[in-house]
């Protein structure tokens, strides 16, 4: 078995995808998982990008219909989190509107992260080094941020926090430490990132935020694909077993073994 066919298996990707059947599946499977934990619903994060919406597309349906097969209200909570001014947050709000959210609130961490930021500065200073973060560094601030708050919020109205984490962000790491980790249910995880695509379309998720690339957080402007060096459509291609360039399939698999952590449960003895 080759490199790419073990990391496919891994990962749990399919070649193809009928659409339609995959929105069923994992609706059933976010229902099942509220019944079984006894949740009263959903929270998830929309941040503009179509990971987020078409998991909140999910989570909608899914609340929806177990409101109306329970008789009573299961809800899903939308989370828009930007960090200060973030050019994508209309495209959060227009994935919200689409689906109906009933319930949404906003909590911006920019102040937040730079409290948090200037606390580990003074620490660096502490040990001797006299410097500012790294953006890498900042942004695990913001991902840690994110899900403090998203979890705060779950457990006062006893949700589930949905992670939307792919197999395309999988392969490349394109997370920071807990970002996905921190989620209690990943309804994407075995789809690569053209096969969310698909999955937006079926569900209705606005044109504009399916075809619009999400700039980084840490890097206003730039597409997160691009600062890694590969695209989606190149890790789409790879984890559906098709050739991709030699260098871009280096890439992807050098990610996948520096990135192993993040996607593991935490190692002890």
């Amino acid at each position: 078995m080759s490199i790419q066919e073990e990391i496919i298996a891994a990962l749990g990707v399919k070649p193809a995808i009928d659409a339609e059947a995959e929105v069923r599946k994992r609706v059933d499977f976010l229902k099942a998982y509220i019944l079984e934990s006894g949740a009263k619903g959903l929270l998830i994060a929309i941040n503009g990008d179509v990971d987020s919406a078409a998991a909140a597309g999910l989570c909608q349906r899914a609340t929806d219909e177990l409101t109306a097969e329970q008789g009573k209200e299961y809800i899903t909570l939308g989370v828009f989190q930007p960090c200060g001014e973030q050019e994508d947050t209309g495209h959060g709000c227009a994935a919200a509107k689409a689906f109906g959210l009933k319930y949404t609130v906003m909590t911006n961490i920019g102040d937040a992260v730079d409290e948090i930021a200037l606390e580990t500065e003074y620490a660096l200073k502490a040990i001797g080094q006299h410097r500012h973060m790294t953006y890498q560094g900042k942004g695990e601030i913001q991902a840690g941020t994110r899900m403090v708050i998203l979890h705060a919020l779950s457990l006062e109205n006893n949700l589930l926090v949905v992670g939307t984490a792919h197999a395309s962000r999988a392969i490349a790491g394109s997370c920071a430490k807990w970002e996905g980790a921190g989620a209690d249910i990943e309804p994407l995880r075995s789809l690569h990132r053209r096969q969310v695509r698909e999955l937006a379309v079926c569900l209705g998720v606005p044109a504009e935020i399916i075809t619009e690339a999400k700039a980084a957080d840490r890097l206003a402007g730039q597409p997160g694909e691009a600062r890694r060096g590969v695209s989606y459509e190149d890790s789409s291609d790879y984890l559906e077993g098709k050739p991709v360039q030699p260098a871009a399939a280096e890439l992807l698999e050098s990610f996948c073994r520096s990135n192993a952590y993040k996607r593991g449960v935490v190692p002890g003895i």
